[in-house]
């Protein structure tokens, strides 16, 4: 730099000067103290020898040249006697070249490193020419606009250790004139310029670059607050919840706590205490670790710590240092739990401090560094000042916590779906004021919905039935052979009657099983096995050494809850469980693309299968926005991903314990209905008695056979759809022919009739060929207006 203006963008050009300093000589020079008189005389001959410096410069070479003037003006400013204790320089404004400065100051600077560079921290490029800005209305205009906002360095020691320095100007021997650039400014300018603090441009109007001279220099007192700055750090670190998902939010936490306790290795870690069943657990979250825990997801307090250190963190709520590992390991011979695992994980030294309020214990805060007595009883008081935002911050983190619990149980258990949430809280709401208004039978207002279009469809495993009653009759038959070879072995080795007996009732089983399954075929044969067979086994023959093996191998096989062979029916039951939730997962991914084009009610079951309700209209939206088309979209939505759920189970078929099938349907009702929340069973249903034939329809017509004859309506590889309207008929069967073109729906398509079904009549059904594509095709559905512009081409 040879020139103070070099790549500077100021509304002013910075010169150096002395006057305003020795101006106010002029005043000591008549001070009675002849020692303080004849100082300041000495200050004024340097003035008026070396006019330069009252004058101003920029020229840096100036300063070298008046080095030794410089100095002694500013013998009064910077006290040697002070010098190794304060942090003081003299600089130009809100620049970071420095003239003079403390011995304190240069030493911080040499422990930095001589790659250090001085940067001022928390003023965006901008606001700095705003604030020079500010500094002219102040000095020319005596305009007031109380900008002023902390400024910082940040300088590391010599460990690494980034401390904080807050930086407070006196601006006593500056000043400011305006040149002959700068513009006469107004009222009505600096109220324009009052809103809007972000255009540049504007202020840069009003104050063009170099328009004024800043004339002078300022003294930087420096404190050092890393401290406070640290705890502020934390704080703010704390309050921003969103942050606390992000990887870095640890390594920014760890890098003020660093600061605060001194200590350049140290880690930081919590774990969370859990009330009733005493338990440290770890944070639900990817960035957190607990050093305590170690990989465990959660431990017990008792096997955690020594009971001096359980005493002093669950019950008296205090600190616990370990200021040397390796020294507590010897002493405690290994057996302190806290001491071992910190031993094993290579640590030193370690802080655990219990975050507690009003005596319950809600977490740990865990510090460590691998190096030895860096952390111990005396700087662990330093925490007493960050523990309150810790507390708040893990009050606030329970509470997210409890809340997404509640979100969860009420999304897997009782769910109420956010398209009609809202007419919940307008009724809890009113249920509340009741409740204020001294009421003392407050009534929960009816939820109901008007005028909605109902959709339902399902994908329903074919033959699920005779599946399960195959997979019941192999497992007992497989339970019958093994009884009937160990009871032959006996009799074999003992002719007594009761052996014979049970041969011949297992014999008998056997034949029912093949030839006459019923209903309650199960249940007698498993009494059979519980009540006849386990207690002989068990007490009377385990203990004969000839069949000992026999009985061992036998129980082995039994399932220790059910006390039956469930081999067969375990696989068809976990079949059933994964094509439910693979098929519940693709539809509740694919539900938000449908929220998106219109808000509607949702709602599926689990059955054998997957099935799901759907309403649409005004009174859900709660707006006035509803128009059919979106009806229209929905409709045809619902054909395409019923086409996706199958492709999706045929593509994963491959992959289940037994080979199922399944069929899909959709039910079709073009009547607006009413639904009402039913309380007690904690769903909707449809509300009066006309609207009670669509829920006979809907629990009844997938069993429904084609009329004049015994095959069911729903097949596999097809999709079916039921309806009883004509004008159903000809908007479904566009869908369909759209659906073709698209290559998602076969040429095989039926229109049949269905029987009658009670109090039911006139059904019929649109059956066509599914075409099972690559799942991974780009176009993941098609609108209504896609059909339109099909149709139109």
């Amino acid at each position: 730099m040879i020139d103070l203006n070099d790549n500077i963008n100021l509304p002013f050009s910075l010169q150096i000067s002395f006057n305003k300093l020795i101006e106010r000589y002029n005043d000591l020079a008549k001070s009675e103290d002849s020692f303080i008189a004849a100082k300041a005389n000495r200050i004024l001959e340097i003035g008026q020898a070396n006019p330069v410096l009252k004058e101003g410069f920029s020229k840096i070479s100036v300063l070298k040249k008046y080095e030794k003037e410089i100095a002694i003006l500013l013998e009064d400013s910077f006290s040697e006697v002070l010098s190794l204790n304060e942090i003081k320089t003299a600089s130009v404004p809100y620049h970071n070249f420095i003239f003079n400065a403390s011995k304190r100051f240069e030493n911080i600077i040499k422990s930095a490193g001589p790659d250090f560079e001085l940067v001022i921290k928390n003023m965006p490029e901008n606001d700095w020419y705003i604030l020079s800005c500010t500094i002219i209305m102040s000095f020319c205009y005596n305009y007031d606009t109380n900008f002023k906002r902390p400024l910082y360095y940040e300088i590391p020691n010599e460990n690494g250790i980034v401390r904080i320095y807050k930086i407070t100007y006196n601006a006593d021997f500056m000043e400011i004139i305006p040149t002959e650039a700068a513009p006469k400014l107004t009222d009505k300018d600096f109220d324009e310029l009052l809103d809007n603090f972000e255009n540049i441009e504007l202020w840069k109007e009003k104050f063009p670059p170099n328009s004024y001279v800043s004339k002078g220099f300022v003294i930087s007192n420096i404190f050092d607050v890393t401290d406070d700055q640290s705890i502020s750090n934390i704080k703010t670190t704390l309050i921003k919840n969103s942050k606390r998902k992000d990887e870095s939010f640890m390594v920014d936490f760890q890098k003020v706590f660093r600061s605060l306790l001194g200590v350049t290795d140290l880690e930081v870690g919590f774990s969370i205490y859990n009330k009733e069943e005493n338990t440290l657990m770890k944070v639900h979250d990817s960035s957190i670790n607990s050093f305590l825990l170690k990989a465990k997801e959660e431990f017990k307090c008792e096997n955690l710590f020594c009971h001096y250190s359980y005493d002093k963190i669950l019950k008296s709520k205090a600190n616990l240092a370990i200021s040397d590992v390796d020294a507590n390991f010897e002493k405690s011979k290994g057996k302190a739990p806290q001491v071992k695992v910190l031993k094993e994980q290579g640590f030193k030294s370690a802080i655990f401090a219990p975050i507690a309020e009003q005596g319950d214990l809600l977490a740990v805060l865990e510090l460590v560094s691998k190096t030895p007595r860096a952390l111990n009883s005396i700087n662990a008081n330093k925490l007493a000042d960050v523990m309150p935002f810790i507390l708040s911050a893990v009050k606030r983190s329970k509470l997210d916590e409890a809340n997404l619990i509640q979100a969860i149980i009420q999304r897997e258990c009782t769910s109420i779906h956010p398209s009609v949430k809202w007419k919940f809280e307008s009724a809890a709401r009113k249920f509340m004021q009741e409740e204020y208004n001294g009421n003392e039978n407050p009534s929960f207002n009816k939820i109901s919905f008007d005028n909605v279009y109902p959709l339902f469809g399902q994908i329903d495993v074919k033959g699920s039935s005779d599946a399960r009653n195959n997979a019941t009759q192999k497992d007992l038959a497989l339970q019958l052979k093994l009884v009937e070879k160990i009871v032959e072995k006996a009799f074999n080795h003992q002719n007594l009657p009761i052996f014979e007996q049970l041969l011949f009732q297992v014999k008998s089983y056997q034949i029912a099983l093949k030839n006459d399954f019923k209903v309650d075929s199960e249940q007698k044969i498993t009494h059979f096995f519980k009540y006849e067979i386990e207690p002989l086994f068990k007490f009377q023959l385990k203990s004969k050494s000839f069949i000992t093996q026999d009985i061992e191998d036998y129980f082995a096989k039994v399932d220790a809850n059910l006390e039956v062979i469930y081999y067969y029916r375990k696989n068809y039951d976990d079949t059933i469980s994964l094509i439910n939730k693979n098929m519940s997962a693709l539809l509740d991914k694919k539900q938000v693309e449908a929220q998106a084009m219109y808000p509607h009610f949702f709602e599926r079951f689990k059955t054998d299968g997957v099935e799901h309700n759907m309403y649409i209209g005004e009174s859900i939206t709660k707006e006035d926005s509803f128009n059919e088309l979106y009806l229209y979209n929905l409709r045809l939505w619902q054909m395409q991903v019923m086409i996706d759920m199958e492709t999706s189970f045929y593509t994963k078929q491959h992959k289940y314990p037994i080979a199922l099938d399944v069929a899909s349907m959709i039910l079709v009702f073009n009547q607006p209905l009413s639904i009402r929340f039913r309380a007690d069973e904690k769903h909707f249903d449809v509300d009066g008695t006309y609207n009670a034939r669509y829920e006979v329809v809907k629990k009844r017509v997938d069993k429904a056979n084609i009329k004049g004859t015994d095959e069911r309506i729903t097949a596999k590889g097809k999709l079916t759809i039921v309806y009883s309207q004509q004008e159903d008929e000809f908007e479904y069967l566009k869908y369909v022919r759209f659906l073709q073109s698209k290559h998602k729906l076969g040429d095989e398509v039926e229109i049949l009739e269905l029987e009658d079904l009670q109090g039911v009549t006139g059904l019929k059904a649109i059956r066509v060929n599914i075409l099972y594509q690559d799942q991974n095709n780009t176009k993941q559905f098609y609108t209504y207006n896609d059909l339109m512009q099909a149709i139109k081409s």
